[in-house]
């Protein structure tokens, strides 16, 4: 798994980045290669300058010293100049795939239906665009380039060794080994508690979002105590989390050191003795005598191979964390979009000298649907009337639990048509499925006589307005929120769709009037005039079927007055479908549907089912609340 992901991320970042990954690589290889180059000339320098120099002085091997001195000046400088190239780039590769990878999350999110927010926590989603993100840009700019370059390292300094010497380099491998092993331990036990302190920190980042969006309700039912302590208990599972992954890696540095101590002791004893005893020396060149040289640059070598190995250890947790993240990431942009087959789309229409309609690029007011199936058949259109008909529609929002039951209705063009019925009866559901949130398991939905299976999802929503109980607004203007439902509507088309809304007065009344900034809360705004903005950016969408669910059930009696004047005139010629728990905002609809557990119990007028006797009677005579 850790394999897969890590290898996806580095196709993901070569995929953006290619040139300047392979000008990394040159530089890292640069700056690996210039310290080893150094131990060389120290070992030629003891062996061809130091030594020779102690028996005959050092006036005659001055000038050869200077001059090799002068060279790992220049190697050195290389590899500083090398490590400050590669680390800039690196600094823009981390952060410039970050860009790309919210990027391309939020394009993703944008795709995917419904369902998944229902079952995903947003601050769990959240996590993801910045804990998560943030694991990987350490795991891109830190952890990646330390790792080529120990890889480098360990290579270039294993064949140096084996041309010094292959008894003292089996030593130094056999010490490696025992200190790969360690860290191949450590590093399993480390993955696994930083992927539990990710999970961790998502659930702490979840809750402490759902508490500040709930803060007043818990402070209501007084239950900032509870509140704590839940906090408690999920900041103390984080906190341990925290400390089983930072205590493997703790761990791991001291012992690796040691390990890499007792290396030096091992290389310069046995190094030592090997020239005393001048015993025989096999390297790549042959069988030869050790030089002092060779032993202190293997001493140099062996401390530089402890010391790589202790890098690697250190970035262990990073690795870990960032693969963790980058399997989240990875997990987000691998969901599925929502599946759309539809090929009929919504344009605007004109009519020609003998009444036919044709298409138009300009807006006109008139819209028509379009068959855009490439066969030889001349484009088909039909007009957008607003007939919406349920036929037998079964659904169920998992398929062990069924909500709808045989479910059928026929709203004509410019009806109106309620639902009633107890909390749960399956009301929102309905208008769920209009707009295809979700997918029916049986039946057929038509809209002017097309199954809206057929019809790309961009054009049925953008035929359908809604305005829903719980109102989302967003930070910016509220000229801007207003025009959410249209895009490119202009000033006064807002504000004519504010004065059908019966919003105009109260936002002429603000300190900027339809310039007043508010946040995503709506700031000081009641909840009255929340709605009213909600329900004057349905109406600057100008669709030919509204659905308003519980839409003035957030407002005051004498708010509600005003906004249903609105509403009568936003209702006019459309088709509407309207959800209330008061019914006394339902009696003129032409057709009231009661609902029960998802099934259609009655339909009919107001005076009919009132005639009846039946469930809409006692619902209406026994309260006007149902909730």
């Amino acid at each position: 798994m850790k394999q897969g992901v890590f290898g996806r991320l580095l196709r993901y970042i070569f995929g953006h980045y290619r040139w300047r990954l392979l000008a990394v690589m040159l530089c890292i290889a640069v700056s690996a290669l210039a310290p080893l180059a150094g131990i060389i000339y120290t070992r030629q320098i003891v062996d061809t300058c130091i030594v020779p120099g102690l028996k005959t002085g050092l006036d005659s091997v001055w000038p050869n010293l200077v001059r090799m001195a002068m060279k790992m000046g220049i190697v050195f400088m290389l590899g500083v100049i090398a490590t400050g190239v590669y680390t800039q780039l690196m600094a823009r590769i981390g952060q410039g795939t970050l860009n790309h990878l919210r990027d391309d999350m939020f394009e993703r999110m944008e795709t995917l239906p419904v369902r998944y927010f229902d079952t995903h926590a947003r601050g769990d989603i959240m996590s993801t665009y910045t804990n998560d993100t943030d694991a990987i840009r350490q795991l891109i700019s830190q952890s990646l380039p330390m790792l080529f370059q120990s890889i480098l390292s360990i290579i270039s300094i294993g064949i140096t060794m084996l041309s010094f010497s292959v008894w003292l380099s089996v030593l130094v491998a056999a010490v490696l080994l025992v200190m790969t092993l360690i860290t191949k331990k450590f590093s399993r036990e480390s993955g696994e508690y930083m992927g539990r302190q990710q999970n961790s920190l998502a659930k702490v980042e979840s809750y402490v979002e759902e508490i500040i969006q709930g803060e007043k309700v818990v402070k209501v039912f007084n239950h900032e105590a509870r509140s704590k302590e839940k906090m408690v208990d999920l900041n103390e599972q984080l906190f341990s989390d925290c400390c089983r992954a930072n205590r493997v890696g703790n761990e791991l540095m001291p012992i690796l050191n040691n390990v890499g101590n007792l290396m030096y002791v091992l290389v310069a004893i046995i190094g030592g003795i090997i020239i005393m005893l001048k015993l025989p020396n096999l390297s790549l060149a042959g069988m030869g005598a050790l030089s002092i040289g060779t032993v202190m640059s293997f001493l140099s070598m062996s401390r530089g191979l402890s010391q790589t190995v202790g890098q690697i250890s250190m970035q262990v947790p990073l690795y870990t964390m960032g693969i963790a993240g980058a399997g989240r990431v990875f997990e987000l942009m691998d969901q599925q979009p929502e599946e759309d087959g539809g090929y009929v789309t919504l344009v605007h229409i004109s009519r020609d000298a003998d009444g036919m309609p044709e298409e138009s690029k300009t807006a006109t007011g008139n819209w028509a649907w379009k068959d855009t199936r490439k066969d030889d058949r001349p484009a088909s259109y039909t007009e957008l009337r607003g007939k919406v008909e349920l036929d037998h529609v079964d659904f169920g929002y998992t398929p062990e639990k069924q909500v709808l039951f045989d479910v059928s209705l026929l709203a004509k063009p410019g009806q109106k048509i309620a639902f009633v019925g107890t909390t749960g009866a399956g009301k929102t559901t309905i208008t769920n499925l209009i707009n295809r949130f979700y997918d029916i398991a049986d039946g057929k939905i038509r809209y002017d006589d097309i199954n809206i299976t057929q019809i790309r999802k961009p054009d049925l929503r953008r035929s359908l307005g809604m305005v829903l109980q719980e109102v989302n607004l967003f930070s910016g203007t509220i000229m801007d929120n207003i025009r959410f439902g249209k895009l490119d509507a202009t000033d006064d088309e807002c504000i004519n769709a504010a004065k059908l809304a019966n919003a105009h007065d109260f936002i002429s009344r603000l300190p900027d009037g339809y310039h007043t900034k508010i946040t995503a809360s709506g700031g000081r705004l009641s909840q009255g005039q929340r709605q009213l903005i909600s329900i004057a950016r349905a109406a600057v969408a100008d669709p030919p079927v509204m659905i308003l669910d519980e839409a003035t059930s957030s407002i005051d009696t004498r708010t509600e007055a005003l906004v249903q004047t609105g509403m009568d005139n936003l209702m006019k010629g459309r088709t509407v479908f309207v959800i209330a728990h008061r019914l006394s905002t339902v009696r003129n609809s032409d057709a009231i549907m009661v609902l029960d557990h998802g099934r259609i119990i009655e339909h009919g007028s107001h005076d009919e089912l009132m005639a009846a006797k039946g469930r809409y009677y006692q619902l209406y005579t026994g309260a006007f609340d149902l909730t």
